[in-house]
């Protein structure tokens, strides 16, 4: 039987109940009522119940869906985290708004020469962090570490391997299905497809064809042409289920989606931030009307945040710069700034990598490990942490835990930016081929080089 994850309606209403709450809006009534029908009083650890819902119960998980999305928000929650474009940047502190400086008026900002270096390097720096973190994604914290150190790779230092694995730890802790068989050392051949470089691929290509006057409603229709349905996850199926049901690009995110403050968008907008350099506001513009799409508030802050800070990476800026450009473009007052500034923190106390990250799991770790929240303060704390330095940002994003891949893939973004593609190590890039899958069409099998090429002519 077929079974979708993140589509039943009765798979949905536990994530919507959390969701709300994490909101300060008030569900509990729809609780009750939603358990005395027989509703599963948490959502489902693979993200689909192994049997459908009777017809009744169906029916009604839809009903509490609509019920839920027409809960008022808290006022103190409108005021502190807005979601249109100009109540953000005026929420936010501005103060890393010119960080790494404007482009000029004929071209991008060129550092010392070294923008093609950089966006190649950012290029590559995304899949191999990507790639570190996909055969652990969804494993567990104590899992990765088990793994690691059962196979001599603790600190991680190189992409994992089954090489000498203890098959009691395998056992207990089993990599992810669908990447082992290409993201492991003893496999790779070329970066394999994921979402976290098909989504850079499409805002390439719309930045090609539309200009950075793109709209939302482009973007929708760049998904519908370029993205299979089960290429997109979360949030992003939600809203391609919806945009097929009829829903206008403007409301299509915001129907029965209770994954809006997941970390889909934030994944999605480093080549705003690659190709305006040294622009982090109009990074944070593009990526804000690509984000819109799917996702709202925090989800949102993500996708500015990211791109914001690619932006000043390839414009040779120090870290702390880049953070600070970052959070620039986040409201100072949501729960996003809150927890970049807590990673910061961390990166910058005693504790040990281990002490720090479990401190961060001690206060993040409620939330499903696909939140943007937990993830962002993650991010922070390897970047700031890491200082610049890639391989030291990357594993430590990766050994963190929850959602590797991504995490991996931005933290290895921005750093590769910053490290440029010359002075990457061979030992994470050379399995790259400079070679890329995907299944978004008119990059089958495309390199990295010429991906850097084609971002270059958009920045220019």
């Amino acid at each position: 039987m077929l079974r979708l994850s993140w589509t039943q309606p009765e798979d949905l209403v536990p994530h919507a109940f959390v969701a709300a709450e994490l909101d300060g809006r008030e569900v509990a009534d729809l609780r009750e009522r939603w358990r005395d029908a027989g509703g599963a009083a948490s959502a489902p650890v693979s993200g689909a119940t192994p049997e459908p819902a009777a017809e009744p119960l169906r029916r009604l998980a839809r009903e509490v869906l609509r019920e839920v999305d027409e809960r008022p928000d808290p006022a103190e929650l409108v005021a502190a985290e807005p979601e249109g474009f100009d109540e953000i940047i005026a929420a936010s502190p501005g103060d890393g708004h010119s960080a790494a400086g404007r482009p000029a008026a004929g071209g991008p900002r060129d550092v010392g020469g070294r923008l093609d270096d950089r966006l190649l390097g950012a290029w590559l720096g995304r899949a191999a962090g990507c790639l570190l973190g996909k055969p652990v994604e969804k494993v567990s914290l104590e899992g990765i570490r088990a793994i690691a150190r059962s196979t001599g790779n603790w600190p991680i230092r190189s992409y994992f391997t089954e090489i000498g694995l203890d098959p009691a730890v395998a056992e207990r802790y089993p990599w992810n299905r669908r990447s082992r068989p290409t993201s492991l050392v003893e496999n790779i051949d070329g970066m394999p497809e994921d979402d976290d470089l098909n989504f850079p691929l499409i805002a390439l290509q719309l930045l090609e064809s539309r200009g950075r006057s793109f709209t939302t409603d482009d973007v929708a229709q760049s998904w519908l042409d370029a993205l299979p349905g089960g290429r997109v996850f979360t949030a992003e199926r939600i809203t391609y289920r919806n945009l097929l049901d009829g829903f206008e690009p403007a409301v299509a995110g915001r129907v029965g989606n209770p994954f809006r403050d997941w970390i889909g968008a934030q994944i999605r907008t480093d080549v705003y931030g690659w190709t305006t350099p040294g622009d982090p506001v109009a990074a944070a513009r593009l990526a804000w009307t690509d984000a819109a799409l799917s996702h709202g508030r925090n989800g949102v802050y993500g996708a500015l945040f990211v791109a914001a800070a690619c932006s000043a990476a390839v414009a040779g800026t120090p870290i702390d710069e880049v953070l600070r450009a970052g959070l620039s473009v986040v409201p100072a007052q949501s729960r996003y700034a809150a927890a970049v500034r807590r990673g910061v923190e961390l990166a910058a106390s005693d504790l040990d990598d281990v002490a720090a990250v479990d401190a961060l799991h001690a206060e993040f770790g409620g939330l499903h490990w696909v939140h943007v929240l937990n993830n962002a303060a993650l991010l922070a704390f390897a970047l700031a942490r890491g200082a610049g330095e890639f391989e030291r940002t990357i594993t430590l994003a990766v050994s963190g835990g929850w959602d590797t891949d991504s995490v991996g893939a931005t933290a290895g973004s921005i750093a590769g930016a910053l490290t440029g593609a010359a002075a990457l190590p061979g030992r994470w890039i050379d399995p790259l081929h400079d070679r890329l899958a995907t299944s978004v069409p008119g990059f089958s099998d495309v390199r990295f080089s010429e991906l850097a090429r084609r971002t270059r002519g958009v920045a220019a």
